[in-house]
């Protein structure tokens, strides 16, 4: 899935646009025991409480692609008889109503999911009569080309409330307030099948992790039985650690530098064009990045050995999963500076009387615990 085709299902999450009937729910606590189960129609509730569940379930599609939202994909066989698959199409063909379906995931889930605390496991059926788009990328809503079945999943945790002093606006008074519990925005889920150019695609689904350090493998191995791309956090730390390794006395400030910036560039520029599919780049993308850094080219063959065993030879990275876009970090075992990603320049690196120093150029506006100082 790209943006729009993410964007476009978002949109759906409201009353006047969702198709989503009833949601089922089973509150499970921290001994993994089911306290309560429910089957709720949104039209037998209340408006607010309507508008809360679908922003909860909408939340599922948030993030960045690539990062949050992790394409999975199904193998052949496991479209023909893999038993996680054909739960998944049960589920999503029965709009939710296959009693012994529903039961079976609510199972699975709670055997394998390693989360601490109470939670909730929401589950959402929803049909969308796709409009059909015209070449030119017009949109003609009383033309549609398919119907696309879908159910979403959402695992949200169950936090205690503080006990507190309340005002009650009936009586006119304040009374001590009891904890409570509240259902906090997913920590995980998906949505199948995908909605892979504007249509249906049971080859495979989209995954939502909140957390990019903690993606859930053993829920995703449960739910989908298929390996999931690497996370970004491992992502990042495996690159950095590449160019520190690998690059040896060529990895300098000036150079580490310029790759976060040209990587900064290209997200940018891609965003700028308002590009669909996700960007991502080569090994050979990133070996031109270093050679126009001035990077020797035994330290490029290096680079490019632990490419190849961290990644794969032919695999492609998403910038935004290596490089931060909005921040920018010098750090020593004492000191630890933040500077503004697009005034990098302002910092250098430089050998004084055998010492060495990190420079930064400080012309005006310099403070020190919120106190305007002087430099003379």
């Amino acid at each position: 899935m790209n943006e729009k085709e993410v964007s476009e299902i978002r949109r759906r999450f409201r009353q006047d646009k969702s198709n989503i009937t009833h949601i089922r729910g089973c509150f499970v606590n921290e001994e993994h025991d089911i306290v309560s189960e429910f089957d709720q129609s949104l039209a037998l509730i209340s408006q607010d409480e309507s508008e809360k569940f679908l922003a909860i379930i909408k939340r599922t599609l948030s993030g960045t692609l690539g990062k949050n939202l992790i394409d999975i994909s199904f193998a052949t066989q496991q479209v023909v008889v893999g038993e996680e698959h054909k739960l998944l199409m049960d589920l999503r063909n029965s709009s939710l109503k296959d009693e012994n379906a529903v039961q079976a995931f609510f199972q699975r889930v709670i055997q394998t999911l390693s989360m601490e605390g109470n939670y909730l496991i929401l589950l959402a059926h929803d049909t969308y009569d796709i409009p059909y788009r015209s070449k030119d990328g017009e949109r003609q809503d009383d033309a549609s080309s398919e119907v696309f079945s879908y159910i979403l999943c959402s695992i949200c945790p169950i936090k205690p409330t503080q006990p507190a002093l309340s005002y009650y606006v009936v009586e006119n008074e304040f009374h001590n307030r009891k904890a409570d519990w509240i259902v906090s925005a997913p920590e995980l889920g998906f949505m199948f099948p995908a909605f892979d150019d504007r249509s249906a695609n049971i080859y495979n689904a989209i995954y939502y992790s909140r957390d990019v350090k903690e993606i859930h493998a053993e829920f995703v191995d449960a739910v989908f039985k298929t390996d999931i791309p690497m996370p970004a956090a491992e992502q990042k730390e495996i690159f950095e650690s590449m160019l520190g390794g690998a690059l040896a006395d060529d990895c300098s400030y000036e150079v580490v530098q310029s790759v976060h910036e040209q990587l900064c560039g290209m997200i940018e520029e891609h965003k700028a064009n308002k590009e669909d599919d996700p960007l991502a780049i080569s090994k050979g993308t990133v070996k031109g990045v270093l050679k126009s850094c001035g990077v020797s080219d035994s330290n490029m063959v290096a680079f490019e050995e632990k490419y190849d065993t961290e990644f794969g030879a032919d695999a492609e990275l998403s910038p935004r999963n290596i490089v931060d876009t909005k921040k920018f970090e010098i750090r020593t075992p004492d000191v630890t500076i933040q500077v503004n990603p697009e005034r990098s320049d302002l910092v250098e690196t430089r050998m004084i009387n055998g010492r060495k120093y990190i420079l930064i150029a400080a012309d005006e506006g310099v403070e020190v615990n919120g106190i305007s100082i002087h430099i003379s």
